[in-house]
């Protein structure tokens, strides 16, 4: 039987635990750094980044805090053999986004164009054709489904950026899905298949599964104040959202930015928590508690959640965040010694029914080698990841065999 604690022994304990940490090699767990600033930014993607380098030159003191080892969020290089850079998250920049071409400029990041040349290639319904890559399909129900699809600029016109949910008919759109759309406007199966197929490699989700209102939204930002937004846009390489590529790998502006922001970064640092205490907020990381005036949360809504907050989030903003979810896309990059299809006259484009790889892209770097296409294990979610579970041998020759006729 244990004997009861008194306050003779619990004193003695007390007091012997306190001599064992006076003894060399014992010692208490050191108190995190703390820092006072005026604003605290949680996140160091572009908009992070962004965030913290405005609020450093117009002169306010700033800690940025970012859970990973890198900065870059959703933007990440990697090094191929012999030094060559590769992206294997977002990469692409094109007319209407000034303001990443603006930041990419004052930190030295220069763009080149991406490979538009030759003949793209669709594989439908078992058929393998041709098309000039900067043109339309000659299938006539591929090519009537673009013209279907150009036909939402005019509704996007109408829901504002800033605001979607004040768009006239943003319940009805918010009621609908871009699913429904394609089924009521497009007749063909081919047309049909094309308009998923776009909007999967656009928005990394089946249509069924997107509100109207998100798609018209997504549409509308695709613009700037002089442009209106256009799907064309988002589909198209030259001229489109795939237009160029950054010199040294998207991530390069993320990394240039940070190096500008010196000690202000804190890498490795998940925030727990954000409380409020008198006179402002305390955010309490893993390696630093941060006490701040304001705090600017720069994460995917996905993340936020994990995040304690006290008092804690508007019921809103928690079923926004728990609503949020986002697409699921994997980016799959084959290395060749040279970009061979060049040689056949094909600019690597590809658009196919035939999963799990839809869409690919010439991804191969400035100097023209090694040859890099890359594409997207499409929207299946836990299918792809049972299939890349299932059949880790021959995932690289399913994905390639289903890229339309590119195989080697």
């Amino acid at each position: 039987m244990t004997p009861p604690t008194t306050r003779r022994t619990f004193i003695g304990g007390a007091a012997a635990a306190g001599a064992a940490l006076a003894l060399p090699g014992v010692s208490l767990a050191k108190a995190k750094p703390r820092r006072k600033v005026q604003v605290a930014v949680i996140g160091a993607g572009l908009a992070g980044l962004t965030t913290a380098r405005q609020l450093a030159a117009d002169g306010a003191s700033v800690c940025l805090l970012e859970a990973n080892d890198v900065v870059g969020g959703r933007t990440r290089n990697e090094k191929l053999s012999g030094g060559v850079i590769s992206e294997i998250g977002g990469q692409y920049v094109g007319p209407t986004q000034d303001r990443l071409m603006a930041l990419a400029k004052a930190v030295g990041v220069g763009t080149f164009k991406t490979y538009n040349e030759g003949s793209n290639v669709q594989f439908l319904h078992g058929q393998r054709s041709l098309y000039p890559a900067t043109g339309l399909p000659d299938d006539p129900e591929a090519a009537d489904a673009i013209v279907k699809l150009l036909g939402l600029d005019a509704l996007a016109a109408d829901v504002p950026v800033a605001a979607p949910w004040k768009a006239k008919r943003a319940a009805e759109w918010d009621a609908m899905t871009f699913g429904e759309y394609i089924n009521a406007n497009i007749s063909s199966s081919t047309g049909r298949a094309v308009a998923a197929l776009a909007g999967e490699a656009i928005w990394g989700c089946e249509p069924a599964e997107q509100s109207m209102l998100y798609t018209l939204f997504y549409i509308a930002a695709s613009g700037n104040e002089k442009t209106p937004g256009s799907i064309a846009r988002l589909v198209t390489t030259g001229g489109g959202a795939q237009d160029s590529r950054f010199v040294g790998g998207s991530q390069k502006i993320s990394i240039e930015v940070a190096k500008r922001l010196g000690s202000r970064v804190v890498l490795d640092s998940p925030v727990r928590s954000v409380e409020e205490i008198k006179g402002g907020l305390r955010v309490t990381s893993d390696r630093l508690i941060v006490d701040a005036e304001r705090v600017v949360v720069a994460v995917p809504p996905v993340v936020v959640p994990k995040i304690r907050f006290s008092p804690g989030l508007p019921s809103g903003k928690r079923a926004i965040h728990k609503g949020l979810v986002p697409g699921k896309l994997i980016k799959w990059e084959a290395v060749y010694e040279k970009p061979f299809w060049r040689d056949a006259g094909l600019s690597g484009q590809v658009v196919s029914d035939v999963g799990p790889a839809n869409t690919t892209f010439d991804n191969t770097p400035p100097g023209g080698s090694p040859g890099v296409m890359f594409g997207f294990l499409g929207v299946f979610g836990w299918a792809v990841q049972s299939f890349l579970t299932r059949y880790p041998a021959v995932r690289v020759t399913d994905v390639l065999a289903s890229s339309g006729g590119h195989g080697h």
